[in-house]
């Protein structure tokens, strides 16, 4: 051992030269370290670690849309309750990710003020990243029975992965933007301009729809019936058919949104859609008919998911609403969760106890997670872009999509862990 770099290392007490860490450090020999303090793994390096809340937050990512997202948090168990179950949550501070972190270039480490790491929150864990995509992805979708992960994004490819191996399998390029991504039973369906495209994973069939105007931005299914909403305000709906061009009939065109619907949701026999002109609509799932319009957002309603018997909305307004029915059969607004940010996506799901968690995609590269009715905050999950896409596994597992079309792989843990250093 070097013992002049010894002794000068104890009469210092091991502190690091802040010239030297900002490159402009003249003095030799200077009397403070000019050593790097040990770095923290890489991103990659957080495979199948849990985070823990016990280590100092250090954050810092200051800047920082989606589309339909499936009705995971719906509740069957008959239990109405009151509206007054959803409690407004406690506010406290969250941490943020360093941004210089993330471009791998914080001098810090260790005394960084910031969080270097991806997500912050117990009982969930990163699986793999999956990073093919060039663009947003604006759709994920694990077929019921399939052990392949089907995944659309902007750059004009569908990604089909192998659920084993994190691999990608195949790759379709449609030649224009995949604005949407869903499945239903053997069906993948994905919007692109002026149409959608049905395929079928089983009989190795596909069909174009056509009908829809401009961008297809959001997709759903329920009673037999395929909803699509398009850029020109018009929802188009496909039921099964037996004709031997199709297996699809177009049944009706839902008109009323004079701007591009961007979100859709089914839920108490009930379709909603959200738009860019600020407003809800709730149709009729028999009819087809449009039975209100809420107006209570102010901002491009960029999500829907139903939980319970409440509808949630989210908006670039910075507001989370939570809906409930009244008496008269109204939906009228029993609690409103505000955010610093725009909120670009919402999804909801159980932990491994059971609880639920709703995932609020915001504008700050981030997606917070609170529990259901109290809003209390769960965690957080870090991007370097915002994350646009969500989609429910098997096994605890769920996905997340961002802009940058980096694919994420999580899982809930069945015993909370805390992550080694």
């Amino acid at each position: 051992m070097n013992t002049k770099f010894a002794r000068r290392t104890e009469r210092i007490g091991g502190t690091a030269c802040a010239y030297w860490r900002a490159g402009r450090c003249n003095r030799n020999p200077c009397r403070f370290l000019h050593i790097e303090t040990p770095s923290p793994p890489t991103a990659c390096g957080y495979v199948n670690t849990a985070y823990r809340y016990g280590k100092k937050p250090h954050s810092s990512s200051e800047n920082t849309p989606k589309y339909s997202s499936k009705t995971a948090l719906i509740s069957d168990n008959g239990d109405r309750g009151d509206a007054t179950r959803v409690a407004k949550a406690s506010k406290k501070s969250s941490p943020r990710i360093c941004k210089y972190w993330i471009n791998n270039n914080c001098v810090h480490g260790e005394q960084c003020l910031y969080l270097h790491s991806w997500f912050h929150g117990d009982g969930f864990s990163t699986v793999t990243k999956l990073q093919e995509h060039k663009k947003v992805i604006t759709g994920i979708a694990l077929p019921v029975g399939s052990d392949k992960l089907y995944s659309g994004s902007t750059d004009g490819t569908v990604r089909i992965w192998d659920c084993h191996t994190g691999r990608c399998v195949k790759v379709i390029n449609l030649g224009a933007e995949v604005t949407s991504l869903i499945s239903e039973g053997p069906w993948i369906f994905v919007g692109l301009q002026n149409a959608v495209k049905a395929w079928n994973i089983q009989t190795i069939t596909e069909f174009t729809l056509d009908g829809p105007k401009g961008q297809v931005r959001a997709m759903t299914v329920g009673n037999d019936t395929l909803f699509a909403g398009a850029e020109d305000g018009v929802i188009f709906a496909w039921r099964g058919s037996s004709g031997a061009k199709s297996p699809f009939e177009l049944v009706a065109s839902l008109t009323g949104h004079t701007k591009a619907v961007v979100c859709l949701t089914i839920g108490c026999k009930m379709l909603y859609s959200g738009s860019m002109d600020q407003s809800i609509k709730v149709w009729d799932m028999d009819t087809l008919q449009c039975t209100m319009t809420l107006n209570e957002h102010t901002d491009i309603v960029t999500s829907l998911i139903c939980w319970d018997q409440y509808l949630l909305s989210c908006s670039s307004d910075c507001t989370i609403k939570v809906w409930a029915c009244t008496e008269v059969g109204s939906l009228k607004v029993v609690y409103t969760h505000t955010e610093e940010n725009g909120v670009v996506s919402l999804f909801g799901m159980p932990d491994a106890e059971g609880k639920h968690i709703l995932f609020s995609s915001c504008r700050d590269n981030s997606v917070h997670m609170y529990e259901l009715p109290s809003f209390s905050e769960r965690g957080r999950l870090f991007a370097k872009k915002d994350v646009a896409s969500f989609e429910l596994g098997l096994g605890g597992l769920f996905f997340t999509g961002d802009e940058t079309g980096l694919l994420m792989v999580w899982k809930w843990l069945d015993v909370p862990k805390v992550a080694s250093s």
